[in-house]
């Protein structure tokens, strides 16, 4: 490879970082083929931080009673119980791609399933679109739709939760 191509390839790379910042995108995957056997496979990423905002607190409510205290406080610690990750459930079902999710076949049509649905092994549960592909998201096992966690049209990232089927 000659100073100049690898110049030119620095160059290429830099343009596409340029590209993902300015587009506001998180993945670009290119092939720049040169010759019969040569190419250069460049893939450029940027790690986004998805930040929760608090709930805001709710009003102070007038202190209780001295006897009512204890009760208040094991009230007050089962709420403060961990909240479970969707990710980590067994019934996790991430999307495959980066993309944007539907619920239905096409827009004004009904959901392919909705929470308490059964479904089987590879039933289609939503399409993620990616690059105006539409990939059919297949249900990994046979079991009840618990619950949704994407709305239709919602872009979606690698590995996201988009439903739990139990």
């Amino acid at each position: 490879m000659t100073k100049n191509t690898r110049d030119n390839d620095v160059a290429f790379i830099q343009a596409l970082a340029e590209l993902l910042n300015s587009n506001e995108l998180t993945e670009i995957a290119v092939t720049r083929d040169y010759a019969q056997d040569d190419s250069l496979k460049v893939r450029v990423s940027k790690q986004t931080n998805i930040v929760q905002a608090a709930a805001p607190a709710p009003a102070a409510a007038p202190a209780p009673a001295p006897a009512a205290a204890p009760a208040a406080q094991s009230a007050a610690s089962e709420q403060a119980a961990p909240v479970e990750d969707p990710a980590d459930h067994p019934g996790a079902v991430a999307s495959p791609m980066v993309g944007t999710a539907y619920l239905s076949p096409e827009p004004g049509a009904s959901a392919f399933v909705k929470v308490g649905d059964q479904v089987k092994e590879g039933q289609t549960l939503m399409i993620v679109e990616a690059m105006k592909t539409m990939n059919h998201i297949p249900a990994p096992k046979s079991g009840t739709v618990k619950r949704i966690l994407v709305d239709d049209g919602q872009p979606v990232e690698y590995g996201s939760t988009l439903m739990i089927v139990e």
